[in-house]
């Protein structure tokens, strides 16, 4: 864990890559049947690889992730967050956060994979408008005609503690959207 957290928080996105290219260049599958899915500290992983990997997946799935390295620690409960990502105060921290913020690295002119990124409005852990800003924010960069889109909910936290027939629904648009996204069309081939 140590190996990747505060200052060395990009080895977690290196890896993921790898395991992704490695995927990709053993044939198992190709950049256009790949998708990917995070929530928490894992949606981070996938602002991550949106930003810094847009061309390695067809869609990503990214669930109450925080994407404003620079301003979570000012959130209700950011302070929780300093231990495993550093601070801003910290002048190598904040070079480290600025590094991999995706909110900050999303570059105007890119062709972004098909996105859905979903928040719930009642996230006591990880404040509603990182996905918000980050859906706006990608959909102003990306040249791509694929889909970004935000589900929000307002009977949805950070998971723990959400009503089992909100849970269903939220599967039901996440494979809903993969399927789209995919061409999964349920017919043989």
């Amino acid at each position: 864990h140590k190996a990747g957290n505060l200052t060395k928080k990009q080895n977690v996105f290196d890896d993921f890559a790898g395991a992704a290219e490695y995927l990709i260049k053993e044939k198992y599958t190709h950049p256009e049947k790949l998708a990917i899915q995070g929530g928490s500290n894992g949606g981070l992983l996938m602002g991550a690889m949106i930003t810094q990997h847009p061309d390695l997946m067809r869609a990503v799935v990214s669930q109450v992730g925080i994407y404003d390295m620079l301003r979570v620690e000012l959130a209700p409960n950011g302070a929780f967050n300093v231990t495993e990502f550093g601070t801003v105060k910290d002048p190598d921290e904040f070079k480290a956060l600025y590094a991999y913020s995706p909110y900050h690295h999303a570059v105007d002119g890119t062709k972004y994979p098909s996105i859905l990124m979903m928040t719930g409005a009642n996230d006591g852990r990880v404040a509603p408008y990182h996905s918000r800003k980050m859906v706006a924010r990608l959909d102003e960069a990306n040249k791509s005609q694929n889909p970004i889109l935000l589900r929000t909910s307002s009977a949805a936290g950070h998971g723990i503690g959400t009503a089992l027939n909100e849970r269903i629904k939220q599967l039901g648009d996440i494979y809903a959207f993969l399927f789209a996204q995919l061409g999964m069309t349920g017919k043989a081939k």
